[in-house]
């Protein structure tokens, strides 16, 4: 196996053994889902087909939502052909539609290996739990309990929520459980949004047969459209972001880049602080926005100005969190994050500005930005400075403890493993399987870039 861009040999030999043991036990909860029922039933194959076809098309028809991130609600006709036909035959159909699916798609040889085998993986766990809580073949809703539905959708999707944070973890060189708390816990609501759609799908199965279910799943295609929208409309949100704030930094050549690092460093320092996934994600928002008023024409002059500034200057540039939290009040969607853009450059001995908060009077995300922006600034080469390296920079947030950080946030970044990734070189994009949060509602697996 030839090692991809970004991604050591040692990382994909650790890759290799993964997916073969997920495959392992792929087989072995398939043969004993077997063993309980060794018979072939017609009827199991005959619905196990026509769900396994509509789970090709759905898979065929994945939207991107984002990079490294694809889309797709083929788990809906996978756990439909669950209930309907939960049986060894089902996991046999839904391995090989899931793997026609990726071939069509163009996926490469791993990532086609370990999407197929954790898929099958889950469902045949999820089979075998909604039979212990007293499951049976469904012919008319209401024929088995609904914790038994409940446990077929759970255990689906915690088994592959699992299995794919196993992966991510792997290649990012951290905790599957960190990072299946981050992107799990946040997700399984709106998966179980999804639970109308698959009983809907069971119903015309079992009312219509397969033609009923073909003429029934036309809403799965709607439904997929309205995640590629939403999904695509998310996208384009950040990179317009983005895009606006690297034009406002274009104005100062030391600063380029600077909101986009300031950004991915809040987002570890969060982590560092046991953040949950969504609470980050709104201070990276902050973060990335923090600057945003810079874009004020007061500002010109003096961003372009080679040295240092007069103190007439800087009583101008203190004016920057007020204007970027004005800024950012006049959108809607970002009116959560104007407090914690308006205090980022507040001390926690109250001596920071623009309104002097203390303590825990400043909110926690302009707090974590602080540490963000102050250390991006430390490690950035300056016409007056070079820039600093992690042990100097470890002194000078125990210098300024207490005074201008928060010591809480301060003690757990220095005591997590989150702080020398805050030093890191900046790695290639093209990492084997992007770590990104799943997109809600779709049943997740590792998608090429």
């Amino acid at each position: 196996m030839v090692a991809e861009a970004g991604v050591s040999s040692s990382t994909m030999s650790r890759i290799a053994r993964y997916v073969s043991l997920v495959c392992i036990a792929a087989l072995g909860a398939g043969i004993f889902l077997f063993l309980r029922n060794p018979a072939f039933d017609l009827t199991y194959a005959q619905a196990a087909l026509t769900f396994g076809f509509i789970g090709v098309l759905t898979q065929v028809f994945s939207y991107r939502t984002g990079r490294g991130s694809m889309g797709s609600v083929s788990f809906i006709p996978v756990l439909a052909s669950a209930a309907i036909a939960p049986h060894w035959v089902s996991v046999i159909v839904v391995a090989a539609a899931s793997l026609a699916g990726q071939i069509v798609a163009k996926r490469d040889r791993i990532r086609t290996i370990f999407n197929t085998a954790q898929e099958s993986f889950a469902l045949a766990l999820a089979i075998l739990a909604y039979q212990a809580f007293g499951g049976v073949a469904l012919h008319r809703i209401g024929e088995s309990s609904s914790l038994s539905l409940f446990a077929l959708f759970l255990v689906f999707f915690v088994t592959n929520s699992i299995c794919v944070s196993g992966a991510l973890g792997i290649v990012g060189d951290r905790s599957a459980w960190t990072i299946w708390k981050e992107n799990t816990l946040s997700a399984l609501p709106y998966d179980f949004l999804s639970l109308p759609a698959i009983l809907f799908i069971v119903w015309a199965y079992s009312k219509f047969g397969p033609v009923g279910v073909f003429v029934f799943a036309v809403p799965l295609f709607g439904l997929r459209q309205l995640y590629k929208v939403t999904g695509q409309l998310e996208q384009t949100n950040r990179e317009l972001l983005e895009l606006m704030v690297a034009a406002i930094e274009a104005r100062d050549p030391y600063t380029s880049g600077h909101s986009r690092r300031v950004a991915d460093k809040a987002r570890l320092i969060a982590r560092a602080v046991g953040l949950r996934e969504r609470e980050t994600e709104r201070i990276v928002a902050a973060a990335l926005l923090h600057d945003v008023g810079k874009i004020h024409e007061v500002f010109g002059p003096i961003l372009s100005k080679p040295g240092r500034l007069t103190p007439e200057e800087q009583v101008i540039m203190r004016t920057h969190p007020v204007k970027s939290a004005e800024l950012a009040g006049k959108v809607t969607e970002l009116r959560d994050v104007v407090p914690l853009i308006r205090h980022h450059h507040e001390n926690w001995d109250g001596s920071g500005y623009p309104d002097g908060l203390k303590a825990e009077g400043i909110p926690l995300g302009s707090r974590i930005i602080m540490f963000a922006d102050t250390i991006d600034a430390m490690t950035t080469d300056r016409p007056y400075r070079a820039a600093l390296d992690a042990p100097s920079v470890r002194k000078e947030l125990l210098r300024f403890r207490g005074t201008q950080f928060d010591p809480i946030i301060c003690d757990a970044l220095l005591r997590s493993l989150e702080y020398s990734k805050l030093f890191a070189a900046k790695e290639s994009e093209a990492t084997l399987w992007p770590e990104r949060p799943p997109e809600r509602g779709t049943v997740l697996r590792v998608e090429t870039a």
